[in-house]
């Protein structure tokens, strides 16, 4: 099957979720959409969503901030590449992953040996938009967004490339980026 349209009929969704052997894991930078495209994605597949920064915050009992401010970044990663195993380990649905997850080795090499990395991507001028939508992002608190999304973005690049699945979210509606990864997967797949 490929995917030639905007819409597809529930057959061919349906047909085309059966084929999703493995989570679909949305990497890329903060402001990116990964959480509310994985969301549409889910829906559009009829399979599980999870947001990893909810799971932490739900395990841990504390915002992504506090576990920031209290533990550290080190802490958090630790954390966060537990959480992003045992929903990998839950079989196939969509997750949503951090901004910094794909960069620590061993959860870079989990997803991309146990799940379908598809990075998101978005031009600086959305993502300093759409974060600054929010105050709860702790690597920007008291800082530039700007600056450190660009910086952040820069280096997070090398990591981000390695998905197998590249996707560029621009300011349109997030139903037409789940879409178009729907026609990068059945290409992939």
């Amino acid at each position: 099957m490929t995917i030639e349209q905007d819409d597809l009929s529930h057959a061919e969704m349906a047909a085309l979720a059966k084929r999703v052997d493995r989570p679909i894991a949305l990497i890329g930078m903060m402001g990116v959409g990964k959480s509310t495209v994985g969301r549409k994605l889910a829906a559009l597949l009829q399979l599980p969503f999870a947001d990893a920064d909810d799971e932490i915050e739900e395990a841990a009992q504390l915002s992504i901030g506090e576990i920031f401010e209290r533990f550290g970044e080190e802490y958090f990663r630790d954390g966060e590449r537990r959480v992003i195993e045992r929903l990998v380990e839950g079989g196939p649905g969509v997750i949503a992953t951090g901004g910094g997850a794909f960069c620590q080795e061993e959860t870079r090499q989990l997803l991309l040996e146990k799940a379908i990395p598809v990075w998101l991507d978005a031009d600086l001028d959305v993502l300093v938009e759409r974060v600054g939508r929010k105050d709860t992002r702790p690597l920007l608190k008291d800082r530039d967004s700007r600056e450190v999304l660009s910086q952040l973005r820069e280096a997070r690049m090398p990591f981000y490339r390695q998905a197998p699945i590249h996707i560029t979210s621009a300011g349109g509606p997030h139903q037409a980026t789940a879409m178009r990864i729907l026609k990068e997967l059945d290409s992939w797949l």
